[in-house]
């Protein structure tokens, strides 16, 4: 069994990949929610559903996330009545947060992804870290800024300085993410080509997770959001630049701790500095499913060749 984490596009479409060469039994997805928030009364899980969306086969595939063939009459309208227009919510997307905010305190989190999984019939488990309330906050030059202001309102403008992650000291681990962890037959953990800092690093903050994952003695792979020191989408490499951490395989190994047994990288960073830990080369670029497929199974077959 593989536990994959993951968060964003590149996160989305590595799950993809590795849903297209492993069974449901064999695969648990954990996606973070740091970037969840409340917007017009809605609670809008933009990592959860970008996921979601990809698995199902419903995602806009040029740009990553959202849906295809979206219309927009919503936001027109909500644009003509003086309404907050800085984060676009879709006629169709909308129909998933709405269908989310009649659900919550009913249902968790966890279980009303498992229905939106099931009516796009995705048969993979899909979970979030948390069922709990976790929300980024990013400091900036500027000074604080809730995680989509800085995301979207902003673009990510403003210096990255650090990032909190509040009531994450209360959150639990969600149960799929327990069970995963908790399973006998787990054989890796692949960590997605997602942005360390603001997708990955909600996940690993959660009180107790970085020790249960290394006292598993399972492979823990990363798959570099980089390629040639670049970030395909998103500022990724922008933030690990301004923390200060190379966007270099070793750099990366810096920035996880030691908590990594090998990191999956593109031919283009082959020839920068090393990491004392094994490294696997490819193509690491996801043009389409046939990318995504390799590159899973290349992952998959490296995280099996790792002894810890």
């Amino acid at each position: 069994m593989i536990l994959a984490l993951a968060g964003g596009v590149g996160g989305a479409r590595l799950a993809k990949g590795l849903a297209a060469v492993l069974p449901p039994e064999h695969l648990s997805i954990i996606v973070n929610v740091g970037d969840d928030f409340e917007h017009l009364g809605l609670l809008v899980c933009p990592d959860l559903d970008t996921v979601c969306y990809t698995l199902g086969g419903v995602n806009n595939a040029a740009q990553g996330w959202g849906l295809e063939g979206e219309s927009w009459a919503f936001m027109d309208a909500l644009s003509k009545l003086g309404g907050e227009n800085w984060f676009n919510l879709g006629d169709r997307d909308l129909a998933t947060h709405i269908t989310r905010k009649a659900m919550l305190g009913r249902e968790t989190l966890s279980a009303i992804t498992a229905y939106f999984a099931a009516k796009l019939s995705i048969a993979h488990k899909i979970a979030p870290m948390s069922d709990d309330p976790v929300r980024s906050i990013v400091h900036t030059d500027e000074g604080e800024l809730a995680f989509q202001h800085y995301f979207v309102r902003r673009r990510a403008e403003p210096r990255f300085r650090s990032i909190r992650f509040d009531g994450v000291e209360q959150a639990r681990p969600s149960p799929a993410f327990m069970a995963a962890l908790d399973n006998p037959e787990l054989e890796a953990i692949i960590i997605c080509p997602s942005n360390p800092v603001l997708s990955i690093a909600p996940i690993l903050a959660l009180p107790g997770i970085r020790a249960r994952l290394d006292s598993r003695k399972v492979p823990i792979v990363a798959v570099s959001p980089f390629i040639g020191g670049k970030a395909i989408k998103g500022p990724a490499a922008k933030i690990m630049d301004e923390i200060g951490i190379a966007t270099t395989p070793a750099g990366l190994a810096s920035y996880y701790g030691g908590l990594l047994d090998g990191i999956v990288i593109d031919h283009a960073d082959s020839a920068t500095d090393e990491p004392n830990i094994a490294l696997h080369v490819t193509d690491t670029l996801m043009r389409d499913i046939s990318d995504q497929r390799r590159l899973a199974s290349e992952t998959i077959l490296f995280a099996r060749s790792l002894i810890r």
